[in-house]
């Protein structure tokens, strides 16, 4: 059994050609292989790699090393048996264009697909349940979304913001709520009249604060029920 100590010293005497292809044994050497990679910031990664148990934390993804490396991926390759696509997984990968999600994945983590500024062609899979905060934000070459064969439940806060291409969205009947500012910018799927914000509303005078009680009024059901009505 290799130690991660092991793993981390060996990546360091492999040329980049062979680091590449490593990325595919199991996870913990993909891990160790990837963290090397970031270090040629000049070498192009071509495809990313996406297994199970792959969230990065936020340093994690936008690392300069990480972020140049991922202005080149072309391809998303998901491993075999994963249930979920990670947080930050693919976060700017700025000329990937098509992205085919395998089924059995039933979630999309936050931030996982952001600033995907290309990206104009998602397949989703029929196991998918649910699309994290901010999945797809920024994507403004993403022109037509169709969930209407999944069994998508919820939409994550701001999930497809600043999709500013965005005009079509299919939603299936499972769709019954999602989070503030799902759609925030995205002007040509939804028109100025069907409002997209949580809205704060007041209540009566409160003597005591010396103020108006707020609460936030939910839109949700008014913009799915826009978006059901154009399909």
């Amino acid at each position: 059994m290799h130690t991660d100590d092991f793993r981390r010293l060996f990546v360091g005497f492999v040329v980049v050609d062979t680091l590449v292809a490593m990325r595919w044994l199991d996870r913990k050497w993909h891990k160790v292989v990837e963290k090397k990679l970031i270090e040629f910031e000049d070498e192009p990664f071509g495809e990313i790699i996406v297994h199970g148990g792959n969230d990065l934390s936020y340093n994690e993804a936008v690392s300069g090393g990480r972020r140049v490396g991922m202005k080149l991926v072309t391809k998303v390759v998901f491993l075999l048996n994963i249930t979920k696509v990670g947080e930050y997984a693919c976060m700017y990968a700025s000329i990937l264009v098509v992205v085919d999600i395998p089924e059995g994945i039933t979630s999309i983590g936050d931030v996982s697909f952001a600033n995907c500024r290309s990206l104009k062609h998602i397949k989703f899979p029929k196991s998918l349940t649910s699309i994290g905060i901010s999945s797809f934000s920024r994507c403004p070459s993403l022109e037509q979304v169709d969930l209407l064969h999944t069994n998508v439940q919820e939409l994550g806060n701001c999930a497809f913001e600043c999709c500013t291409s965005l005009r079509e969205m299919k939603v299936p009947d499972s769709l019954q709520t999602f989070g503030e500012c799902a759609f925030e910018g995205c002007s040509k799927l939804v028109p100025s009249s069907v409002n997209v914000h949580y809205e704060d509303y007041y209540e009566e005078y409160d003597s005591d604060t010396n103020d108006f009680d707020t609460n936030d009024y939910d839109t949700t059901s008014e913009v799915i029920a826009y978006l059901r009505s154009i399909q």
